[in-house]
């Protein structure tokens, strides 16, 4: 197999969740590109429905899910029309995800657990309903999308970057429950420009994350795309339990003190 070959996902079928816009998008086109089919997830019916036109513009199959991945009941429906419309589940990536700043002493427990729920237990949930069907097409992959703010040590993250932590331990663990067969790895983006972040950032605010970012510029939803396609396919083949932290060389949050 040459290398170029190490990067085919021909045949495969892959779930991708928050897949409307942003990061999620950019993967299921991604994918799309590299020959699989998509199960576009996300809570706006008409987002999804638009990624999955574009998949289908480039030769693959494609179906729109809305699903809230909060609502854990919703998972199973996601699932359930992947092997309908496809027959088998061989890829999944647990992108929906995100949280704002939070002040620990006005965030009540409950809103805390939400975060929790939103980033982790989703990923957990969608994990342990698709893995069965992985093996049984004879190998599956996942990536999960945390954050650099797992890392990172700063005020008005602890619900945020719990979370991010949690997602991050979660990959080590389950790889280790699931190899040989399912490999599960996780991308830890910086910050990523988005058109939700670019509408939100200051142009004072995004040139102080620049000036913070040893590679002088913020990312693009193609870079985190490009190494979830790494990790989905063959060229990633001896990889599994890792994190890829995508940020431009920061060592620490480039957000403007």
């Amino acid at each position: 197999m040459s290398i170029i070959q190490r990067f085919s996902l021909e045949g495969q079928v892959a779930i991708i969740t928050g897949a409307g816009r942003g990061i999620g998008r950019g993967i299921a086109l991604a994918y799309a590109e590299a020959g699989a089919d998509i199960v576009c997830a996300a809570r706006t019916l008409a987002d999804v429905e638009a990624v999955a036109a574009e998949v289908r513009a480039l030769g693959r199959r494609a179906i729109a899910v809305s699903c809230d991945v909060t609502d854990l009941a919703q998972l199973g429906g996601v699932v359930d029309a992947a092997l309908k419309a496809f027959g088998r589940i061989t890829h999944l990536v647990n992108n929906a995800g995100g949280s704002g700043p939070n002040d620990p002493l006005k965030m009540s427990t409950d809103k805390f657990e939400g975060v929790f729920r939103f980033n982790v237990s989703s990923a957990y949930e969608l994990t342990r309903l698709c893995v069965p069907h992985m093996r049984a097409a004879g190998g599956g992959n996942i990536v999960n999308i945390t954050s650099g703010a797992a890392r990172y040590a700063q005020p008005h993250f602890s619900a945020y970057g719990t979370a991010k932590a949690a997602l991050t331990q979660l990959t080590r663990l389950l790889a280790q429950d699931f190899a040989p067969v399912v490999r599960i790895n996780a991308i830890a983006p910086g910050p990523i420009m988005t058109a939700a972040l670019d509408r939100a950032l200051p142009a004072n605010m995004r040139e102080g994350m620049i000036n913070n970012t040893p590679l002088k510029r913020l990312g693009e939803v193609e870079d985190i795309a490009a190494a979830a396609l790494y990790l989905a396919t063959p060229a990633s083949a001896w990889v599994t339990g890792k994190v890829i932290e995508v940020d431009g060389g920061a060592e620490s949050s480039v957000w403007p003190g």
